[in-house]
């Protein structure tokens, strides 16, 4: 197949993603207006966890089928910081409504909960962490503490409620199928785009590293750009914010499903600099969205998004 028609498949079922996402965000817009369920709960481990599924799928794709670890933490390291710059972007756009925008104190929580993960992966960078618990990694057994105590927090959270008022006609018992269809929807096309994602990197030759960290990355993180954007629409920024940070804390635990499922070595294995840099801004982009999220305020507001999305730029540029 011809880079031509590869690049207009990747158009093709792009859009589709594009369109059942957005549907999921209908809906659990809707589940936030008409259900006592917390909006941090809905955003931060509903919506974030159909929005991750590519990546669990392509990450277990990555070390099972394809036996490339590297590309599955380049794949979730660049995931992560697509996301936050993503959203950073949006929010830079759209500052004016975000002004009024009220986030669950949980989310701030989850960014540092996030934030702890790359601290982790840093000590394993370093050699710090000892290699494996039986045959699993202590890395991963952390990651997993770290991503149950995040989703306590954020199903406990009820600080934000949504105040507009509720003029569907749809009731729970019937958006919850749609949810469900349309969730089915976002894995098929997600999927499907993960293949010819693989083939663009194979016809332009790129490295394991770069195409997980860019070309598969951005692929697997279109779902979260399409909800967020159609929620910002919205103006619900609680839920926007909860399926970015979910997200990102959903896509670690990722590595640990990963590293109970490959027998192998390698699934931490930093020899590719890009992973490194990916790690680094990282780490950055969720310290800066704790305060964004803690200390929203005139300066912030603004400061907080263009140096996230300038640190996105930056691993980029660096690790090109």
């Amino acid at each position: 197949m011809s880079l031509a028609l590869v690049f207009l498949a990747y158009a093709v079922v792009a859009t589709i993603v594009v369109l059942v996402s957005v549907k999921a965000s209908d809906y659990v817009d809707l589940l936030d207006k008409k259900t006592n369920l917390s909006g941090a709960f809905i955003g931060g481990v509903m919506l974030s966890a159909v929005t991750s599924l590519p990546e669990l799928f392509t990450s277990i794709s990555s070390c099972v089928f394809v036996h490339e670890p590297g590309l599955c933490l380049g794949n979730i390291l660049g995931s992560n910081l697509f996301n936050v710059a993503m959203l950073s972007v949006i929010l830079l756009i759209a500052s004016k409504s975000f002004k009024d925008g009220k986030i669950a104190a949980s989310h701030g929580t989850v960014s540092l909960t996030v934030a702890a993960i790359y601290g982790v992966l840093a000590l394993d960078l370093l050699g710090v962490m000892p290699k494996e618990i039986l045959t699993i990694s202590l890395t991963s057994v952390l990651i997993a503490l770290l991503y149950f105590l995040g989703v306590k927090n954020m199903s406990g959270d009820d600080s934000v409620t949504s105040e507009e008022e509720d003029t569907s006609p749809l009731t729970v018992k019937q958006i919850i199928p749609r949810f469900i269809l349309v969730a089915i929807g976002i894995v098929i096309s997600s999927i499907v785009i993960t293949y010819i994602t693989d083939e663009i990197s194979v016809i332009l030759n790129l490295g394991a590293g770069l195409a997980g960290a860019l070309f598969l990355g951005v692929a697997t993180s279109l779902p979260e750009m399409a909800s967020t954007i159609a929620l910002v629409r919205k103006k619900n920024y609680n839920i926007a914010f909860g399926n970015i940070v979910g997200s990102n804390l959903f896509n670690f635990f990722i590595l640990t499903v990963s590293d109970v499922i490959y027998t192998g070595e390698g699934l931490y294995s930093f020899a590719d600099v890009k992973n490194v840099n990916l790690l680094v801004f990282g780490a950055i982009s969720m310290a800066l969205m704790f305060i964004l999220i803690k200390y929203k305020n005139k300066v912030t507001r603004y400061l907080c998004p263009a140096l996230i999305a300038a640190s996105y730029f930056a691993a980029l540029i660096i690790g090109g």
